[in-house]
């Protein structure tokens, strides 16, 4: 049978090709909702249950909730096919049961064909096929029987042999179906050089596994960023289009690539299942999807293929791997991938207490598998990161170098590794020279980590190395473009640079009004603005968006309802000090709260550490040069060795 066309209303479906064209242009549809589409369009009105779906998209061994699922290819293919399901014109839902496609359908043959659906096509005139008597003519002479037995035996040996190559292919025998299938990289065509990694969907239909489907992704968006050609936008800034419906074309114009890459992950047990799409943003081009699985529970190794496959798809060459350490295949065992990928999420909603919870994740993990390299990072930078709650670094310091020269020691091309090193030599040990080493080799290994660039921008610019600083960070706002702005300002801050400080500020805020680093930036600025009422104000709001307690809350309020702004930073400062009589308070914040107030006889205060705390030109609470000058004689040219995570989300 020639290849069909399969057409209804201005739409026509290439079987095929997983091609679906409106009014003869492509329309972009992912791998699963296409399967769904074809399956509904060739049952020729016929009703398509549920579990019919559940047995052609997943498989039957997959016993999870796949309601979920169903529901969101439904979904994707109504939006392409603009199908309203109250008045549906192409799929119809049949309550209960299942779906039927309703429209009427057109079968339009085309010359050629892939072979997929038959072999008659490819039979001369005048020949006959059947199941004993293959390639042999309709009528032969009597004369030639016992050439014509001959053909049947061959012919039956042919049909053997084609049965067991069949058998072969569809076990995936030693990789057979990918030999014999593997996709061919596409040639011509725009130069894919930016990308994003959209949040992976969890089509589990169990919000507890959302943790997987964000660790994927950040773990996607870290190995395609390894390439020096490609720019791949950050995790801080794609994790707002989760759940999105925006088109393809308006989410790249918005972020400024050339594609997306999309994708689900379904688990069941050991079973894993994830599926990728990758999209060209303009003209919007399906440029491949593949669907990858696993038995073993292996999220990193089927993570990787799915990096590998969009690398050689745009033709980018990503790090070459240390081979100390991967060389010899050694896989993570995959219960602590899913520890260390719970102790990502954890880490990654920082604040309440879940740092520790982060923490006692990873430990997990390595406890686990104690050669797992990546978990060691990330534990590097929970311990090295202070959160309101958290001990001091004092004890948590030392730990942190601990577990960043283990993760190096395993494996030299973690690029987390790296930077954890270079965050705790600048912070911790002053040591510039090697944060600068460790920072560029973080770059090195991996171009598109954003917050390296915001790391070594910090360190550059209270270096006085603005100019060196303003690049780094306008890199990592390219690569950042919608969230993570709280660092670069930050940096502008620190560059005298009040200007765009206070635009990226207002941009956050604009963004999500309940950002509490954006208050935070906002009234940085304002104080340089001289507005301190409204600089107090916006202190308050970042207090309370924080999750200090009620009680600090209180008192702030009061004392700016009682002076101003004066009186806040005197409610503030005596808060800290009953704080401090029994738990941690940086002495930072300490000392800040004295440089405003004006007061240099802070060593009778009992907190003398908040006295050699803070170079001037680290302090981010840098306010007039006139105060500036009188509090200087108590703020000594160290800067703290008990730095906490003033802006900038790990």
């Amino acid at each position: 049978m020639p290849a069909t066309l399969l057409e209804f209303d201005e739409f026509s479906l290439d079987c095929d090709r997983y091609e679906l064209l409106r009014s003869g242009r492509p329309v972009r549809l992912e791998k699963i909702p296409m399967e769904l589409l074809i399956l509904l369009v060739t049952k020729d009105g016929r009703l398509v249950t549920r579990q019919e779906i559940i047995e052609h998209v997943w498989g039957k061994e997959v016993f999870v909730d796949t309601e979920h699922g169903i529901n969101t290819a439904i979904r994707k293919i109504r939006n392409v096919l603009r199908d309203d399901p109250g008045q549906p014109r192409f799929v119809q839902t049949v309550s209960r049961k299942g779906y039927r496609f309703v429209a009427p359908i057109n079968v339009i043959p085309q010359e050629g064909g892939n072979g997929n659906h038959g072999a008659t096509d490819l039979l001369p005139p005048n020949t006959l096929q059947t199941q004993t008597d293959l390639l042999v003519p309709i009528s032969l002479p009597q004369s030639h029987h016992r050439v014509s037995g001959l053909l049947r035996k061959a012919a039956m040996v042919l049909v053997g042999a084609i049965g067991v190559a069949a058998i072969l292919v569809g076990l995936n025998v030693r990789g057979l179906r990918q030999r014999l299938f593997a996709h061919t990289p596409r040639q011509g065509g725009p130069q894919i050089r930016s990308l994003a990694v959209l949040p992976i969907e969890n089509l589990s239909g169990d919000l507890s596994q959302d943790f997987l489907a964000d660790g994927m992704t950040e773990e996607l968006i870290t190995e395609l960023g390894k390439s020096s050609a490609l720019r791949v936008i950050s995790r801080t800034s794609v994790m707002q289009y989760r759940g999105t419906k925006k088109p393809v074309q308006e989410i790249a114009h918005e972020l400024n690539v050339d594609a997306v890459l999309e994708g689900t992950a379904l688990r069941s047990g050991n079973h894993l299942r994830i599926t990728a799409n990758l999209v060209q943003s303009s003209p919007e081009t399906h440029l491949w999807a593949e669907t990858y699985d696993s038995e073993n529970g292996d999220i990193l190794s089927v993570q990787q293929r799915v990096a590998d496959s969009v690398a050689r798809e745009i033709r980018v060459a990503l790090s070459p791997r240390d081979t100390t350490t991967l060389g010899d295949g050694r896989s993570v065992n995959p219960e602590a991938q899913d520890q260390y990928f719970r102790g990502l999420y954890a880490l990654r909603s920082a604040g309440g207490g879940s740092t520790q919870t982060a923490v006692d994740y990873l430990q997990r993990a390595i406890k686990k598998d104690p050669n797992f390299a990546r978990a060691y990072g990330v534990l590097a930078m929970a311990y090295a990161v202070w959160y309101p709650g958290d001990r001091g670094p004092r004890e948590n310091m030392p730990r942190a170098r601990e577990a960043a020269l283990k993760a190096v020691a395993l494996d030299n091309s973690l690029a987390a590794g790296h930077m954890a090193l270079a965050y705790i030599d600048l912070n911790y040990d002053w040591n510039f020279a090697e944060a600068e080493r460790e920072s560029k080799r973080a770059l090195e290994l991996d171009p598109n980590l954003a917050i390296a660039h915001n790391f070594y921008a910090r360190e550059l610019v209270i270096s006085g190395r603005t100019d060196e600083a303003l690049a780094q960070v306008r890199r990592a706002l390219e690569l950042q473009p919608y969230a993570g702005l709280d660092y670069p300002a930050w940096v502008f801050y620190l560059a005298h640079r009040y200007n765009d400080a206070l635009e990226l500020a207002q941009k956050m805020v604009a963004i999500d009004p309940n950002f509490s680093w954006g208050r935070w930036a906002l009234a940085a600025n304002y104080e340089q603005l001289g507005k301190e009422k409204e600089a107090a104000e916006e202190y308050l709001q970042f207090e309370i968006l924080s999750g200090s307690s009620p009680q600090r809350i209180k008192r702030l309020r009061e004392g700016l309802a009682r002076s101003s702004a004066k009186g806040f930073w005197q409610a503030s400062l005596e808060d800290y000090l009953r704080t401090a009589k029994s738990s941690y308070v940086p002495p930072v914040l300490v000392a800040g709260v004295y440089m405003r107030l004006g007061d240099t006889g802070c060593y009778s205060s009992g907190l003398d550490d908040s006295c050699e705390l803070l170079h001037l030109s680290l302090a981010p609470f840098n306010l007039h040069k006139a105060r500036v000058r009188r509090a200087s004689g108590f703020l000594l040219t160290a800067f703290s060795n008990a730095t906490p995570h003033f802006p900038g989300t790990i």
